[in-house]
């Protein structure tokens, strides 16, 4: 099995949990620390080390992507916000629900003309 959880008893072998970064070499047979939320990986060194360098390239790959979609978001976010404040704005009931108005309205002053 190449997926094995933590607290699983395991054959002899080379364990990865890519999470924390963490390796377990196991020369017998043995117990994978950590709990059911902890996964490992069972791969030889060989492997991980020939992934690495595509790992890289595909961050290098990614970055420029990711750092056009969070432009775009926050732009959108912006206009969408701006949109939202001016029909806040426009829509007016005349009162304000966060006020409480214990004391009534404010009445207006008749002119004595």
């Amino acid at each position: 099995m190449l997926i094995n959880k933590g607290g699983q008893t395991v054959s002899k072998g080379t364990y990865w949990e890519l999470r924390k970064g963490q390796r377990i070499d196991i020369a017998d047979q043995g117990t994978l620390p950590g709990d059911k939320a902890s996964t490992y990986l069972k791969m030889p060194s060989g492997v991980m080390l020939l992934l690495g360098p595509i790992i890289g390239l595909l961050y290098a790959i990614l970055m420029p992507i990711i750092g056009i979609a969070t432009v775009i978001t926050l732009a959108v976010g912006k206009v969408l916000g701006g949109l939202y404040d001016l029909a806040a704005k426009s829509i007016s009931f005349g009162w304000r629900p966060l006020n409480s108005y214990l004391s009534g309205k404010k009445k207006k002053k008749k002119d004595t003309k």
